[in-house]
């Protein structure tokens, strides 16, 4: 090896190669860099480390070492065979993630076994072919990730079977006649396997578990999403039963053990249809001039008790879910509906974080009280936006109202709501200043009539009543987190669920600042967490109200990572809290509960909970609240489907939303409905797809389609069964 020499100057590539291989060999598990690499092995001339960097793509093409980063590798220590998830893809180009790595590797449809999305499975590495992408086959199904799968039924004379809402299988599932259940064709059923192709059967062999009813009805199209992702669509009755049985009542000795907040005025400010309502605001003016707000949230788990038949149900259910038209509680009715919630004129038990604030919103004292309170008066966030603006708010300008001198505010409880709308706001320009990023997003709504049928679509936006809550709720969040998170002299941290956020992917954002160059904005990469934020927030005020807002938008957020919980607090990035968790929605969070179970054993003296259980927990948690999200958005996209089911052949003008090797998605301008323009219909050339700049670019004509173009489209198709739409570019006239 070449150590001890000053300098190489001159050495064959297979010299070169032999010293790279006794180089990565001697440090097996550690990542090397382009640096250290070029130093230790003295190479300092360009050309050879032009010829290094060449031999060390080599080696990762033989599987030689593992390409880390885009300047970095590491010895490859693990053998042909491997372990981990299987990914099935509807166009058969699987995939295979192997245990401790992210990176897939193709593996085709001939080779997958029958394996499905989440299965654990043992693979083999094929031989490398030169100028193939590396290729794996399945040799053996370990675990299967779930045996229940939701479809529509064809029922014949001689056979039955089912057809996969997902798609993901070749073939239906078979249905023995004698285990249908009743169900008859095209209803949505939910089926269980009983056997699972091998050497001896190749077909899918399952029975009919639960019949959900017929296809096109609204609640059985719902309940087959819910299905769908394995979330319960109906309560157990035993836990409805265990909900009934819990007393009402607020006793004297409850009272006696809290703090009373019931002569203070208090208010909750939720959704117009919202019933359930885990959080109010109080606000009083105290003697020694500071404002005394409190964030008052319902006392679940005063009634809920860990290890209960209700506790159990919730901790798997982990959060509500919100369809399109309607809330699958976290909670039974009866809890989540009467008993916690913070209904108006009733005594409500709560858990509040109570804060002594200065004119300019700078906390001065901070308490965590079990409190009980009486809510004035139910707002929705319209009422409150009314009132904010007939005393002279201009909703976005982050402004407050004007102070009225001797006139006093407007409306009914104006000051109460303008003064912490101030404070509130006052909050907010602190919290970007400090380096939280700016997304100011927009959900997809849609009236619905009585049948559940879409008549409108459209985009709500948060106004200022909105963001009024959220400063407050950010407040207590993080106040609680840093309170009981820190370490203190001479003593850990205790246990305390976290909600964390990553910084920013650099590869995502190197692709995000290249994108948005061609717009003639930029973005700082790399630096600390608040200049990056700082320099991302600058490029959403640039290019707000632009026609590439939503599309840099967009690009911006991919290059987020997902907040998720964990017991390991890493901060969040996106808010730029060193400290946050979850304190505010028990009603529709299980991690909200297990925080305020913790904070209350934490003040009556209470050792450290377990660390490994919580962790679990919040893994838990983190994994129901995504698929939770799937399905909210999966009843979006049916809803979608369904209100432009009778629009076919009408055109709109739109912008392409999304570009892939497969099509393109173009968002309707009108109604923001979102369809694909299919490859298949792109027949005017031959595109490639430039996935860095999110470009399809004809070879021939030069013609491209980019993100955020404009572009007239014809609707084509409306699949409900899919919950696709499928548009095709519409011809001039």
């Amino acid at each position: 090896m070449a150590k001890g020499k000053k300098n190489i100057k001159r050495l064959s590539k297979k010299q070169l190669a032999a010293m790279l291989e006794e180089f990565f060999s001697a440090r097996p598990g550690k990542t090397l860099s382009f640096k250290e690499i070029f130093r230790s092995l003295h190479l300092s001339t360009h050309p050879m480390k032009m010829l290094a960097i060449d031999i060390m793509e080599e080696m990762a093409w033989d599987d030689y070492i593992n390409k880390v980063s885009e300047n970095s590798y590491t010895l490859n220590t693990k053998g042909q065979v491997q372990e981990g998830k299987f990914i099935r893809k509807a166009n058969g180009k699987n995939s295979f993630i192997p245990d401790g790595d992210e990176e897939p590797i193709f593996v085709a449809e001939r080779n997958s076994m029958s394996a499905l999305t989440g299965d654990r499975v043992r693979v083999s590495f094929n031989a490398r072919r030169q100028k193939h992408i590396k290729e794996a086959q399945v040799i053996e199904i370990l675990e299967r990730a779930k045996d229940v799968f939701v479809g529509k039924l064809t029922v014949s004379k001689d056979i039955a079977f089912l057809n996969p809402q997902s798609g993901v299988f070749v073939h239906d599932i078979l249905i023995p006649k004698n285990k249908l259940k009743g169900g008859k064709t095209n209803d949505k059923a939910m089926v269980k396997i009983t056997q699972w192709p091998d050497e001896d059967h190749r077909n899918i062999v399952g029975e009919v578990i639960d019949v959900l009813g017929a296809s096109g009805d609204n609640d059985v199209e719902m309940n087959t999403i819910l299905a769908q992702f394995g979330l319960p669509y109906k309560y157990p009755k035993k836990v409805e039963r265990a909900a009934e049985q819990i007393k009402a009542e607020i006793t004297p000795q409850d009272v006696a053990e809290r703090e009373d907040f019931r002569e203070t005025w208090t208010c909750t400010i939720d959704p117009a249809d919202a019933k359930d309502f885990d959080d109010a605001l109080s606000i009083k003016k105290l003697d020694n001039g500071l404002w005394e707000v409190g964030v008052h949230i319902a006392d679940v788990s005063h009634y809920v008790k860990e290890g209960s038949v209700i506790d159990k149900e919730a901790a798997n259910r982990g959060t509500s879910v919100y369809l399109v038209d309607r809330t699958i509680p976290m909670l039974p009715e009866r809890l989540c509906n009467f008993i916690c919630s913070l209904r108006p004129e009733e005594d409500k038990l709560t858990y509040s974080a109570v804060f002594d604030l200065d004119e300019d919103a700078y906390v001065r004292n901070f308490r965590l009280v079990h409190a009980i309170i009486r809510s004035n008066r139910r707002y929705a966030y319209e009422e409150v936006q009314q009132i904010l603006e007939d005393n002279g708010v201009v909703d976005g300008t982050g402004k407050p109202a004007p102070d009225p001198k001797n006139r006093g505010y407007k409306g009914e409880n104006g000051w109460q709501l303008c003064m912490l709308d101030r404070l509130a706001k006052q909050l907010r320009e602190r919290r970007f200043k400090n380096g939280s990023v700016k997304f100011d997003s927009e959900e997809l709504h849609f009236d619905i009539d009585q049948a559940g049928h879409p008549t409108r679509a459209y985009y709500k936006r948060s106004k200022d009543a909105n963001k009024l809550v959220e400063e407050f709720m950010l407040l207590a969040n993080k106040t609680v987190a840093e309170t009981f998170g820190k370490k203190t002299k001479g003593k850990a941290a205790k246990t305390l669920p976290y909600r964390v956020h990553d910084n920013p992917d650099p590869q995502k954002m190197e692709n995000l600042r290249e994108f948005i160059a061609k717009f003639g904005y930029k973005v700082k990469t790399d630096g600390t967490k608040a200049a990056m934020a700082r320099s991302i927030n600058k490029l959403m005020d640039s290019c707000e109200g632009k026609r590439e807002e939503k599309v840099i938008q967009s690009v911006a957020l991919r290059a987020m990572m997902k907040a998720k919980y964990s017991v390991h607090n890493i901060g969040h990035f996106g808010l730029a809290f060193d400290y946050y968790t979850h304190f505010t929605s028990p009603i529709r969070r299980y991690p909200d509960t297990m925080v305020h179970r913790l904070l209350t054993r934490y003040q009556a003296g209470g050792r450290s909970a377990n660390e490994k259980r919580y962790e679990e927990l919040c893994e838990h948690c983190s994994d129901m609240e995504q698929i939770a999200q799937n399905a909210e958005r999966d009843s979006i996209k049916y809803k979608m489907v369904e209100f432009m089911g009778d629009k076919i052949g009408e055109c709109y003008d739109a912008h392409i939303s999304g570009i892939t090797s497969y099509g393109i998605y173009t968002e309707i301008d009108e109604n923001h409905c979102e369809g694909m323009v299919p490859m298949r219909d792109l027949d005017d050339d031959y595109y490639d797809f430039d996935e860095k700049n999110f470009v399809l670019r004809g070879r021939r004509h030069r013609h491209k389609y980019q993100l955020g173009d404009p572009i007239r489209i014809q609707v084509a198709s409306a699949n409900m069964q899919k919950r696709q739409l499928d548009f095709v570019i519409a011809k001039e006239k």
